[in-house]
């Protein structure tokens, strides 16, 4: 079996660089990331027969499925993006610094630690239906960070599969069954 996820598309949001933002701007800058158009864009998703798509509710990502899979994409809530942390404050940060803490809140902030281990129970979920299907090949369209736990979880269920840190828009990664 081989599971293929793709990343959706680069979405058609600039980064607020160049300026220092407080949390209310980078607030309202997910909200338009959130809603903002893609970048369409190409994904070799090579000579496979793929069986089947699931793709987050997500108009990014759906957009992409629509793109790359001419088949019915099936919409799944579980596969949506793991929500930013809560911002607060006055301080006016650049917005590399912005990205920072929002990684440390995945390990200091104790909402974000929640929303993560929802996530990983919404990845295990989703991995246990496409399973339970025996359908033999899938693609997963989904986001960043959701796509790095996804991995973990595809490699402690007995799938190799390429590594990455984040994962590329618009990228195939094709995860198989050693089993």
């Amino acid at each position: 079996m081989k599971i293929g996820l793709v990343r959706h598309f680069k979405v058609a949001q600039e980064f607020p660089t160049g300026k220092s933002v407080t949390a209310d701007d980078m607030s309202q800058w997910f909200l338009d990331y959130d809603a903002a158009d893609i970048i369409l864009g190409t994904t070799l998703i090579g000579k496979e027969e793929w069986q089947a798509c699931y793709c987050s509710d997500m108009s990014r990502a759906v957009k992409t499925a629509e793109h790359i899979y001419p088949g019915t994409v099936q919409l799944m809530e579980e596969l949506r993006e793991i929500p930013s942390p809560p911002l607060q404050g006055r301080l006016k940060l650049p917005f590399i610094l912005w990205a920072i803490w929002i990684r440390c809140c995945s390990v200091m902030n104790k909402q974000t630690r929640a929303e993560i281990k929802h996530a990983k129970r919404r990845i295990n979920k989703v991995l246990d239906e496409i399973l339970a299907k025996g359908e033999r090949d899938v693609l997963i369209v989904s986001h960043a960070a959701l796509m790095v736990y996804m991995r973990k979880e595809l490699m402690r269920r007995g799938f190799g599969g390429p590594r990455f840190k984040i994962a590329s828009n618009g990228r195939l990664y094709v995860f198989e069954s050693f089993k």
